[in-house]
């Protein structure tokens, strides 16, 4: 008698997962598979806090922002295979509708580790059984940041079970160094550590024992492991229930400690604690 999840459903799950994404990016418009040009180059390199004020005052477009970003996206992925989830279409309608632009990280986009919850994907924590079952509503992270004006545009790899210091798991594969391929880029936030490094701003992780710090080091980009509550934990996925005594913490990533800084605090401006319930979480769904 074959288990309720056997491994030829888990192959047909993983196929289809992994044609869905390379759909995804293949459907993307031209402008995004081009080469970098100049201006994207401006934008990669321009600090998080001077992008906020470029696009509150018209001089950039958080359209533009988003496709210089989605460009290094797909560089990223071409070779470390970092993204599970890409988020474009929905974040340029995002950008395009609904940004809010008075907020601390307006215009900004942010990549996510693959756990943490997103309306209208899977939040399949490497698991296959775990796929077609796209989310509802965002987590009360995602709220936040699109409340703060960020744009999330991808979901990004992790272990299979997120107590590993490296990123692979059989659903999306091994995720690379973006350095060194034949190496890992570390764990449990892997993916993050390798879009930021191959050119992305900003993203979150999670970290109980080194999920963020690790690959910061291993990948060469910034990291905080934050205080217990600091972040909303709502909305997300895991392997384990529990974790009370040692809880998991969302926490940022980025490619310069002075956009690490600004995006903690930034985030702490949003008083999380206090202005929406659904942001908060001190349950143990880490």
């Amino acid at each position: 008698m074959l288990p309720p999840f056997d491994y030829f459903q888990h192959r047909r799950a993983r196929d289809w997962k992994q044609r869905q994404r390379a759909q995804r990016f293949a459907s993307l418009p031209a402008a995004y598979h081009s080469a970098f040009t100049a201006f994207d180059r401006s934008i990669i390199d321009e600090p998080i806090e001077d992008l906020v004020e470029g696009v509150q005052k018209g001089a950039v477009s958080a359209r533009a922002v988003l496709q210089t970003y989605g460009k290094v996206a797909i560089k990223a992925q071409e070779r470390t295979n970092c993204v599970t989830e890409l988020l474009l279409p929905e974040a340029e309608k995002w950008a395009d509708q609904e940004i809010n632009l008075k907020g601390p990280l307006a215009g900004i986009p942010v990549s996510l580790k693959d756990s943490i919850h997103v309306k209208g994907f899977d939040t399949s924590v490497g698991y296959t059984k775990n796929t077609g079952q796209p989310l509802a509503e965002d987590g009360g992270l995602v709220k936040l940041l699109k409340d703060a004006g960020a744009i999330p545009y991808a979901k990004t790899a992790l272990p299979i079970t997120l107590l590993s210091f490296e990123s692979t798991n059989p659903l999306w594969g091994v995720c690379r160094n973006p350095h060194v391929p034949e190496y890992s880029p570390g764990g449990s936030s892997g993916g993050e550590g390798a879009i930021i490094a191959m050119g992305g701003r900003i993203g979150v992780g999670s970290d109980v024992a080194g999920s963020v710090r690790v690959p910061a080091a291993w990948s060469g980009v910034y990291s905080l492991r934050c205080s217990t509550g600091r972040w909303p934990k709502a909305g997300v996925n895991t392997s384990m229930a529990g974790q009370e005594g040692v809880p998991s913490v969302f926490s940022p990533m980025a490619r310069t400690l002075n956009d690490l800084a600004y995006f903690t605090r930034s985030v702490i401006h949003m008083k999380p604690w206090k202005s929406r319930p659904t942001y908060a979480c001190y349950c143990s769904c880490s």
